[in-house]
């Protein structure tokens, strides 16, 4: 079926959009590359069989993804995680990368049409810690039930394992991991941070397409959507891995409303449900939303249960951490803090005297 003009000024469009609001001042790499590919016919043509969406990120990724596995060309020489030299100069970076998108369009095109976006970003669990420490201080001290929506290859579910660190010294969890996220506070409100953390009855991670961390080919697959000149993004994520290798969490693939039902019956008696997303709501219909919020309503109006996620919309500039909480029957909507896509930052919303006297200030 040939491509349609509109169907290719909508791609364009969808990388002009990426150049200018996602690798402006983050990825000089991406941006340049994203204009030049707006106004490429040919690569438009080959970037629309992405079966997932953003079609910038799976095409950028499915490239970035052959160089991780070796393919030989002068393209690599401009990517900072392959070449600890990388190619400062990006006049000739256009016709290079053209030349290698040409020279795989099969191969571009086997992965963008079968392949499916997959990010785990680890430093997102620092934007998630007073959630789940506000969770576990209203819990009662009952260990917390873990179920991540989206939780590709399930190193969020391991963010107690992990230590942090908020700047001017304040340092809090397993100080002696290899892990060590870091995120600057905004604003005039301190997050409440947990005095010690909650005991895990069970960690579950729920995706379409799962990551398993043993699998040298799946582990490059993640690590193609980090943006190349993101080197502490690179290292954060293989120190996780390293982790979740030596007891990797339960992963069960397929759709949340078809496994989240089994789930919720089989919770730990004397725990108490914690479910958890980061940037998935946005990639659900409408009406998948609307049962996924039914179900753990249902299941809130017979047990104590929270839901925390970090999402954006339009609607809003800044990525929203959010809590929904079921406590006694009663619902409970808070929107807890503004922060980064990435969270290297976070806003803090909620005063922390409404949150509890178990919570400690920086």
């Amino acid at each position: 079926m040939p491509i349609k003009p509109v169907q290719l000024d909508q791609i364009a469009k969808s990388f002009v959009h990426s150049a200018a609001h996602e690798f402006h001042g983050s990825s000089p790499l991406y941006e340049r590359l994203a204009v030049g590919i707006s106004e490429d016919r040919e690569l438009l043509a080959l970037a629309s069989h992405a079966l997932s969406k953003p079609v910038p990120m799976i095409f950028f990724a499915a490239v970035h993804y052959l160089l991780l596995n070796g393919e030989n060309h002068p393209l690599a020489a401009f990517y900072p995680d392959i070449n600890p030299m990388p190619c400062a100069v990006y006049k000739n970076l256009y016709p290079v990368f053209q030349d290698f998108c040409l020279k795989h369009r099969y191969e571009i095109k086997n992965i963008i049409s079968t392949y499916h976006v997959q990010t785990n970003e680890v430093r997102r669990c620092a934007c998630l810690l007073p959630a789940f420490g506000i969770a576990a201080q209203e819990a009662r001290g009952l260990p917390l039930t873990l179920v991540e929506i989206g939780a590709s290859a399930g190193l969020n579910l391991l963010w107690d394992q992990y230590g942090y660190d908020y700047g001017n010294g304040f340092l809090i969890g397993n100080k002696a991991s290899h892990v060590r996220l870091t995120c600057t506070l905004r604003g005039d409100e301190q997050p409440p941070f947990p005095k010690t953390f909650p005991q895990i009855a069970l960690r579950i991670g729920i995706d379409l397409h799962p990551i398993d961390v043993r699998d040298e080919s799946a582990v490059n697959w993640l690590s193609a959507f980090i943006w190349p000149e993101h080197a502490g993004r690179f290292d954060l994520l293989h120190r996780a891995i390293k982790i979740a290798r030596s007891n990797p969490p339960e992963l069960r693939k397929g759709n949340v409303l078809e496994l989240l039902p089994d789930i919720l019956e089989t919770v730990p008696p004397g725990s108490v449900l914690c479910l958890f997303h980061t940037f998935v709501s946005n990639q659900m219909s409408q009406e998948v939303r609307h049962d996924l919020g039914n179900l753990i309503a249902n299941y809130g109006s017979n047990y104590n249960a929270w839901c925390i996620s970090i999402d954006l919309s339009d609607k809003y500039k800044y990525p929203r951490l959010e809590m929904l909480s079921h406590i006694d029957g009663v619902e409970n909507h808070m929107h807890l803090a503004n922060c980064s896509g990435h969270s290297r930052w976070m806003e803090w919303l909620k005063p922390v005297e409404e949150c509890g006297d178990k919570l400690i200030r920086r």
